[in-house]
């Protein structure tokens, strides 16, 4: 019986990618792959609201706000609703230990790690880069470290999340996005990289919503 193979969503862009990461310049861009991504509903403010913080190390954050302990980011998505973020491999254990501490309560924990990869920027010029695709206000005043938000970053429906004040972000995609808002980056990225800009053919919704074999 054949090994199974595991392969991120922009495996096929290691090679690139791992040069926009280690190349001198204001920007530096990395995959980063496997990570555990669970969403977490339940009512907030309530006795379940808090067991589930016991178990995560740090409470559920208010709109607009993502939390961080040791291990685990908690990032808000809705009235009722959190993305959970930890290692790789870690799917089960916190899903289960959730659970335990909720059992009681009306709460969901759904494991979604596959559907999203994570592209992190990190750099003086990260800002400018999303700037470019984001109509969200970045500055640091309205959009600092600690916040998140569900936006579009060049068309493509993302979560962003600035992890620290250097500024690191990190940019959860649909894996069948991944690849095109790669491209993108490493094009926008480009002038900061000292690199010659990518020669790209932007693709409509229609195309990119197109399903492929990979998807």
């Amino acid at each position: 019986m054949a090994d199974p193979i595991r392969r991120t969503p922009l495996h096929r862009m290691r090679a690139r990618l791992e040069a926009a990461r280690e190349a001198p310049g204001a920007i530096r861009l990395a995959e980063v792959p496997w990570l555990t991504q669970l969403t977490l509903r339940l009512a907030p403010g309530g006795d379940a609201a808090s067991a589930a913080a016991a178990v995560l190390g740090t409470r559920l954050p208010a709109p607009g706000a993502a939390h961080s302990s040791a291990e685990i980011d908690v990032l808000w998505l809705g009235p009722d609703e959190w993305l959970v973020v930890a290692g790789d491999g870690e799917g089960d254990r916190v899903a289960q230990r959730l659970a335990a501490a909720v059992a009681d309560a009306h709460a969901s924990i759904v494991d979604l790690s596959a559907q999203r990869t994570v592209i992190e920027l990190a750099g003086a010029a990260a800002r400018d880069v999303l700037a470019k695709g984001c109509r969200l206000d970045l500055h640091p005043r309205a959009f600092a470290a600690g916040s998140c938000a569900s936006t579009e970053l060049a068309r493509a429906g993302v979560i962003l999340h600035q992890r620290s004040d250097e500024p690191l972000y990190r940019v959860f995609v649909r894996a069948t996005f991944a690849e095109y808002l790669a491209e993108w980056l490493l094009d926008a990225s480009a002038e900061y990289r000292g690199v010659p800009p990518l020669d790209l053919r932007f693709a409509t919704i229609a195309e990119l919503e197109r399903p492929t074999l990979a998807s």
